[in-house]
């Protein structure tokens, strides 16, 4: 696939095939998003990879919004992205380097979190990016540290739909050129 084929492929997926996803694509999708950039190189995304029945259960139930567990149903795994608090967009005095403060975490997690779902439409797998989520279910359920943030929860499997790509701005409307 080109690029412009894997930005184009790349859909919210909500209906899965309840089919496994090898754990090699798993590790290929956290890698792309590993090489995303970051404030600094702070790399401060972390990934929760939750495959675990049970775990799974608990994450459905406590720490999703009920459309949203019925919309990842099937879906292979979860990836709970956090990243670390307090660094990225942070001075080495420990202040925010600008206003965006923390702001600047959220931003490097987006990266990281695009990187993930678009290395996962070029493998051919669907994604969903959730973000009603509950952070503390979601920090209790996995043991996620009080110093990360908890972000999206992105479902990760084999798609069962093919939805049309909504759509989207013409380049006069969305961008401004002086």
């Amino acid at each position: 696939m080109t690029f412009e084929e894997t930005l184009k492929a790349r859909r919210s997926i909500r209906r899965y095939k309840d089919e496994p996803v090898a754990r090699e694509q798993i590790e290929a999708c956290i890698q792309a998003a590993i090489l995303a950039p970051s404030w600094k190189n702070s790399q401060t995304p972390r990934f929760y990879i939750v495959q675990s029945p049970e775990i799974r259960r608990q994450v459905d139930q406590d720490g999703l919004a009920p459309f949203n567990a019925k919309n990842a149903e099937n879906a292979a795994v979860l990836v709970v992205m956090t990243f670390v608090r307090d660094k990225s967009g942070w001075g080495n005095d420990g202040q925010p380097a600008n206003e965006g403060g923390n702001s600047w975490g959220w931003f490097d997690l987006g990266l990281a979190c695009e990187n993930f779902c678009l290395q996962a439409a070029d493998l051919g797998l669907g994604t969903l990016i959730m973000g009603i989520r509950d952070e503390a279910a979601l920090k209790r359920i996995l043991g996620i540290p009080e110093n990360e943030v908890a972000g999206p929860v992105v479902a990760l499997g084999h798609p069962d739909i093919d939805p049309v790509m909504p759509t989207r701005h013409d380049l006069a409307d969305a961008a401004k050129f002086e």
